[in-house]
Order: C-alpha cells, then sequence, then structure tokens
C-alpha cells in the first residue's frame, strides 16, 4: 500500500508542471500601431492596463520604441489574456511622463486604443477597453496633439 501511494505521489509530481500550464492564462504579444506620429524626436510609450489602472501611470504592461513620423510600432510582450484598454504618449523630449500646459493640456501627442474621443477630459473606459484573447494580437490608433503640430508634415 505504501509503495502505491509512493507511486503515486511521483506520478503527481511529474505530472504537475503539465497541471499548472493547463489551468494558466493564455499570453501572447500585442503589437500596437500608434499612428499620426508628428515626428522622430523621442520614444512612443505605450500602456496597456485592466480597468482599475485606467488612466493611472502604473499600469503593469507597457512598451515602448523611437518614435517614427507617421506610424511607431510599439510591440508589449507576455499580455495575458483578458479585457484591457491601451494609452499612448509621445516622449518628445524623454522625460518619460506627458508634459502639460496650462489647464493640463498635454504639450505632447496622447492616444487611445479604439481611438477613444478625447474632450475636455480623458475618455471613458467603455470607448477604449479591447480584449485580448492571450495570442498574439494587432491594434491600432492615432496620437492627438493640443499644441503645436497636429501630426507628422504633409509629404
Amino acid at each position: 500500500m505504501e509503495s502505491c501511494l509512493a507511486e503515486i505521489g511521483t506520478m503527481l509530481l511529474k505530472l504537475l508542471p503539465v497541471i499548472l500550464l493547463i489551468g494558466a492564462a493564455p499570453v501572447g504579444d500585442l503589437t500596437i500601431d500608434v499612428g499620426n506620429v508628428r515626428n522622430g524626436k523621442g520614444r512612443v510609450h505605450v500602456d496597456i492596463c485592466p480597468q482599475d489602472r485606467f488612466l493611472a501611470d502604473d499600469c503593469p504592461y507597457s512598451g515602448e520604441a523611437p518614435a517614427t513620423p507617421g506610424v511607431t510600432t510599439v510591440t508589449v510582450r507576455g499580455l495575458p489574456a483578458g479585457r484591457y484598454a491601451a494609452q499612448a504618449f509621445h516622449d518628445e523630449n524623454a522625460n518619460e511622463k506627458v508634459d502639460r500646459a496650462l489647464f493640463g493640456i498635454p504639450k505632447e501627442g496622447v492616444g487611445f486604443s479604439r481611438n477613444a474621443h478625447i474632450t475636455f477630459s480623458a475618455p471613458k473606459w467603455r470607448d477604449a477597453e479591447f480584449d485580448f484573447a492571450g495570442h498574439d494580437q494587432r491594434i491600432g490608433f492615432r496620437l492627438r496633439y493640443f499644441l503645436g503640430a497636429s501630426g507628422p508634415p504633409k509629404s
């Protein structure tokens, strides 16, 4: 009897990694095409936020890439399946924050998933949310500039 229990215990230990993987949420890479980047200065930063962190500075998933006029592609790796909203900004002076003018108006480009509308305040969660299934996925949205040039130069 004891040897049978020991054998079962050994088998369970060997299967434990497989059991854990089956119960784990799938993860994948989210590629974001950020459009309307007005110049090649600095970086484009994207945060991927669950609802309770939307519009905060400490979203758990993020990525960035050197700014490219027009479209800059940013990849966030290892994102678990879930419902998120993306928030992005063009960090033109590379100080790792959105610079603001009088009344809190962003001096640098900002944007949100699903091109959520920005009026006199930040967008609502429901306007920016999207589902991520845990496998590689691509989304896109545009930055909006409130001061200075509103986008890349026309060719």
